[in-house]
């Protein structure tokens, strides 16, 4: 078997120092271009005797570009054991502050707390309090850096916000299950640039706010008639809804949210999706609700399921393009031919008869945006078979912290963080409970304390409001510890706060730096 680019070695540091047997993924080695991995069943990851795995439509350069940001972002976290481990076998040398203030700052880029590292002779270091410490030191950086790692796939990609406008959206309203490992979505999974007409706003299970999406698509209606937006009277808006399911463990490593269960991840975002058309149509009139979008995320691969819409607007649930089936079907063809594939499936997939006929085929601008996913799709399934053997090692949860309140859009990679999208947490419960069960098997059960972010933006034109969204994160903060007490008492979760200027250059910055106080 051709071995992935990825190379485990996640080793966790319980209070002793010591290392534990998990991995984490992180790239290294060679580029390889066949594959070899007989075993894997799914049509996206077998690829046959004497094939190589370079598809026509796929972007190589753009692959490179990422797989090196995926490295330099990954890089930050992967030092931080090591490092804490050659520090704890320092703790009771005379100058072991200065010590080890000199290794965290080579090695990570930051010093530590220096109260923590003082006390160690009495009561040995605090290695839990360490541990966070250094996951959002080194989030933070990643923040800090974050238009110097992306700028150069970002100045490569082709779907941006003219192409959407283009296929005539003035936005792009995604709502992807808060599952971490749908947080490469836009400029990995969807080969999409961020920008200033998409939103993305994160939910377990997919299963978005109707009442506050309501408030975004007002708050765009109204800046499409002022004309705020450019060609904003020609333009749509549309929202997208992301579910996910796991290829090879249905039954375990699906969305967690739903139990698992494919079907009802499925049929629960449709639903949601197909409710706020509703709504919308029953409080301001019928034709003024957003088009609406249904995209299944299989986690193993990062190959799409597009359910397709018919002309109507609505969505069949078993009607969609599976692009990793495409990625097979189409290998070895040349750019022309596996474009001209693409289109026949999607029409051969829109005129399917039976239970999956809808009335019609879809729009010319909803095709244009299906058929440039699916295809921009094919170089992230590729990406998958080069730097992931076909199949991502860690198929669950591995994340680094919880973020919880607004999500930091601007770090864009799987896996990073687990995101609780709420105002309160009595709100948000759901998603923080979740939350709380991922890190008791990634964290806790190896004596580490559950990192939680609160972060919320504010904007600095409006008078007042960075203080109020500061007390807004501290009334988070005192919430979560609240919420888990048993945690709180035994140093098993630490809470950092922070905000970031919406219109401003503040961004992550944090109100507390002591990790102690942040701890308790």
């Amino acid at each position: 078997m051709q071995q992935s680019l990825a190379v485990n070695h996640r080793r966790v540091l319980n209070a002793n120092g010591d290392a534990g047997p998990e991995n984490r993924s992180r790239l290294g080695g060679s580029r390889h271009t066949e594959l070899i991995h007989a075993e894997l069943d799914n049509p996206a990851c077998v690829i046959g005797a004497g094939q190589r795995c370079e598809h026509a439509l796929v972007d190589a350069e753009l692959n490179r570009r990422l797989a090196t940001y995926e490295a330099t972002v990954r890089g930050r976290f992967t030092r931080i054991v090591d490092t804490l481990k050659a520090i704890s076998a320092e703790q009771h040398e005379l100058d072991f502050v200065a010590r080890a203030q000199r290794m965290a700052q080579d090695r990570l880029g930051f010093e530590l707390p220096a109260d923590l590292l003082g006390e160690a002779w009495v009561s040995g270091l605090n290695l839990r309090a360490l541990h966070s410490y250094c996951i959002f030191r080194s989030f933070k950086t990643c923040i800090d850096q974050v238009d110097a790692d992306q700028a150069p796939w970002r100045e490569r990609m082709v779907l941006d916000a003219a192409f959407i406008a283009s296929c005539g959206y003035h936005t792009l309203d995604v709502s992807p299950c808060a599952d971490g490992r749908l947080q490469g979505l836009l400029p990995f999974v969807f080969r999409l640039a961020p920008n200033e007409n998409v939103f993305v706003k994160a939910y377990a299970g997919a299963m978005f706010d109707i009442e506050s999406d309501m408030g975004d698509w007002s708050a765009r209606e109204l800046e499409r008639l002022t004309g705020a937006i450019p060609n904003g009277e020609s333009l749509n808006y549309l929202k997208l809804a992301v579910y996910h399911f796991s290829s090879s463990h249905a039954c375990s490593q699906g969305c967690a949210a739903h139990g698992s269960n494919d079907k009802l991840a499925l049929e629960s975002a449709l639903a949601r999706l197909n409710e706020l058309r509703s709504a919308i149509e029953n409080t301001h009139g019928i034709g003024a609700a957003p088009e609406i979008l249904l995209i299944g995320l299989d986690t193993d691969l990062d190959a799409l399921r597009i359910h397709l819409p018919d002309a109507k607007g609505d969505i069949n649930a078993y009607r969609y393009l599976d692009t990793g089936a495409l990625y097979k079907d189409t290998l070895g063809m040349s750019r022309e031919s596996a474009r001209a594939c693409l289109a026949a499936t999607v029409g051969k997939t829109e005129s399917a008869g039976g239970w999956a006929e809808g009335e019609g085929p879809m729009t010319d601008g909803m095709c244009r945006l299906v058929m440039a996913l699916a295809e921009a799709n094919l170089s992230q399934i590729e990406y998958v078979i080069q730097h992931h053997a076909g199949r991502y090692e860690v198929l669950g949860h591995d994340e680094e912290f919880i973020c919880a309140g607004e999500a930091m859009s601007e770090l864009q990679l799987r896996n990073q963080f687990y995101f609780a999208h709420l105002d309160t947490v009595e709100e948000g419960a759901a998603d923080m409970d979740v939350g709380i069960k991922i890190f008791s098997g990634l964290n806790i059960k190896h004596g580490l304390a559950v990192p939680v972010l609160v972060h919320f933006y504010y904007s600095s034109r409006v008078p007042g409001s960075r203080e109020r969204a500061v007390l807004r994160a501290k009334r988070v903060k005192a919430a979560t510890l609240a919420r888990y007490p048993a945690l709180a008492a035994q140093g098993l979760i630490n809470c950092q706060m922070a905000v970031s200027d919406r219109h401003g250059p503040e961004r992550c910055g944090f109100v507390e730096d002591n990790v102690a106080d942040a701890g308790h």
